[in-house]
């Protein structure tokens, strides 16, 4: 082993060679034990050669190596498997020899985070294809795979997706998230555990590692990562990351880091378009066991366009209340139980005054811009959504938004507004817009 170990670069070492163990030599056959199935093949197909040259200039002849995977139960760490089945170790080698492998499986993952649940869109079919060819090829397929998104959108559940998959296949897993990494990184480093962390980390199969935008501001974390990430990468290992804006916009991250994350596939998840978030709605209508009328469903997918987890909440909300009420559910049911959550910026009394600055903002563009002739295009779509939030938001009629931006004619007013509600369920850059908007408009 002390060899091999000048012979390979440490990285390699600790991913490979560091676990492995003796167990018999016999007529110029060495049997060597590793932890698992996958790092018996790796070694097989990448390293035999070295392991069987090392062997020789020790021994001073020829070496034909086998490699057998040790037994993954805690209760039989005196065997061997080799090809799936338990063997007794061979003679001379006590148990104390034989290292059964940590399991790495024992991370929490929800069940119903599973491929098939997972409502596909245009807004989110590249992150979902991307998923399904890792879970098929880890380590060889996108590797890293960094998917982004908007709170409540579905990056965690394709993280868990791909994890179910990935245990399912035979592999080993860790899914953390970062918060979760960072205790457990400063808690070894405290109490002189770096290398059983080390372990740990390094000799799973999969690392799936969720909002990594947590990890700004931790230089120290940030180290341990960035080693754990270069270990399990070199060794071909498949490592998944979630964050809620992508790798270019964590400014404050380290340049290794960042570009370690840029390295891969990087894809995102949108808000999802109006047959999407009826597609969901309609899925998760089954799951409650009442039947919700199809003019339902459509009311609230035209009305919630920010994420999942908010589509999910209003229908729970409206199956609860019908239920509490023991009433049939309609608009007017829907309508009344949830008429703060549809629309939380009527309810604090949005103004004119708060759009239009709000707006100007975002957009960048003068109030004295907006209220002009101008039709730029940029200044024409501000000038469009200023209307839509106008009616929408401050509940102004078309007339009195006609006034409010220098003029403008009531039918001018109602085809932007008409315009901007169709490009809401199309454009999913706009339905981002617009959902930044209304949130701004909330919080002031």
């Amino acid at each position: 082993m002390g060899d091999l170990q000048l012979r390979v670069t440490r990285p390699s070492y600790e991913t490979w060679l560091r676990d492995t163990v003796g167990l018999a030599h016999a007529d110029g056959e060495f049997v060597v034990g590793t932890p698992s199935p996958f790092v018996a093949e790796m070694l097989e197909q990448r390293m035999y050669s070295l392991i069987s040259h090392s062997l020789e200039r020790v021994v001073g002849g020829g070496a034909e190596v086998r490699f057998q995977v040790l037994s993954q139960d805690p209760g039989q760490s005196g065997t061997v498997a080799t090809n799936g089945h338990q063997a007794a170790p061979p003679d001379g080698d006590s148990d104390a020899h034989v290292r059964p492998p940590t399991n790495h499986r024992g991370a929490t993952m929800n069940s119903r985070y599973a491929f098939d649940t997972f409502i596909v869109g245009k807004s989110n079919e590249l992150a979902h294809a991307a998923a399904l060819a890792v879970s098929d090829r880890p380590g060889l397929t996108y590797n890293p795979l960094f998917i982004y998104s908007g709170v409540g959108l579905g990056k965690t559940h394709l993280l868990h997706a791909i994890g179910h998959q990935i245990v399912a296949s035979g592999m080993s897993l860790i899914y953390a998230t970062t918060e979760e990494f960072t205790n457990e990184y400063i808690k070894a480093i405290r109490e002189g555990k770096a290398e059983e962390f080390r372990s740990r980390y390094r000799s799973a199969d999969a690392l799936l590692l969720d909002d990594i935008q947590f990890i700004i501001g931790k230089e120290q974390t940030q180290e341990g990562f960035f080693h754990t990430f270069n270990a399990l990468h070199m060794a071909a290992r498949q490592v998944v990351i979630t964050s809620d804006r992508p790798a270019t916009a964590l400014t404050l991250l380290e340049d290794r880091v960042r570009s370690r994350l840029e390295g891969g596939l990087v894809v995102d998840i949108q808000p999802p378009d109006l047959e999407t978030r009826l597609a969901i709605l309609r899925s998760k209508s089954d799951e409650t066991g009442q039947p919700f009328p199809e003019e339902v469903l459509q009311f609230l997918a035209e009305r919630v366009h920010k994420n999942i987890r908010e589509l999910e909440g209003s229908l729970n909300r409206v199956a609860a209340y019908a239920q509490l009420t023991a009433s049939p559910i309609t608009l007017e049911l829907v309508k009344g139980s949830l008429a703060d959550n549809l629309n939380p910026a009527k309810a604090r009394r949005v103004s004119d005054q708060m759009v239009l600055d709000t707006v100007s903002a975002y957009f960048s563009i003068d109030k004295e811009t907006l209220r002009g002739r101008r039709r730029d295009k940029q200044t024409a779509l501000a000038r469009q959504v200023t209307m839509f939030l106008l009616r929408e938001e401050a509940n102004l009629t078309l007339s009195s938004i006609g006034q409010t931006l220098g003029g403008k004619d009531h039918t001018t007013v109602l085809h932007a507004c008409q315009r901007i509600a169709g490009q809401i369920n199309v454009d999913a850059h706009l339905r981002r817009d617009i959902i930044n908007l209304r949130e701004a408009l909330t919080a002031a």
